[in-house]
């Protein structure tokens, strides 16, 4: 049975200045996981921390995540015949800020796993994919990656990290 909803005229006003700052700030209220992209490239392991990842299709089975067309990582890292995509545990505030520093330092002291491939995963991470491009998307300043999974395992071992408001938290245990 459906009842009647009290709605609350409120308009929203369109004519207002959408700049990146007032974007950044509305956009940062909705949570979102945390990832790791990564691969060996020219035999360096190569990454970055996306956190606009999500689940996009069961069949075929993929997933995507965004990434700024102003990236100096992604050209490389889109060279590489697989990637590895790990879903974040919430202890990993500090390593994810560490693969959004300096190239040269984002895997120092980083346990991964590399597959024949070349796909990079993190050992402790909550979910780990094995994946190829299947379609680049070009969205605005951004770019849309749309990625077929061939492997993935997974633990329940902790809960995700979240970013949320430009800043990390976790989740309390829900009942």
């Amino acid at each position: 049975m459906n009842r009647p909803v009290a709605a609350v005229a409120h308009e929203l006003i369109t004519n207002q200045d959408l700049d990146p700052t007032r974007l950044r700030e509305a956009f940062g209220i909705f949570p979102s996981g945390v990832v790791a992209v990564a691969a060996e490239v020219d035999g360096a392991l190569t990454g970055l921390a996306a956190s606009s990842f999500t689940s996009v299709s069961l069949e075929p089975p993929l997933v995507s995540f965004s990434i700024a067309n102003s990236s100096k990582t992604w050209p490389d890292l889109r060279r590489a015949s697989h990637l590895g995509v790990t879903i974040l545990a919430d202890h990993h505030g500090p390593l994810c800020r560490q693969l959004a520093g300096p190239v040269a330092q984002r895997f120092d002291g980083v346990p991964v796993s590399v597959s024949g491939e070349g796909a990079v995963t993190l050992d402790e991470g909550l979910a780990r994919f094995d994946c190829t491009i299947y379609r680049e998307v070009e969205a605005g300043d951004h770019t849309i990656v749309l990625l077929e999974l061939h492997a993935v395992e997974h633990a329940d071992t902790s809960l995700p990290l979240v970013f949320h408001r430009s800043g990390f938290g976790r989740l309390s245990d829900t009942a």
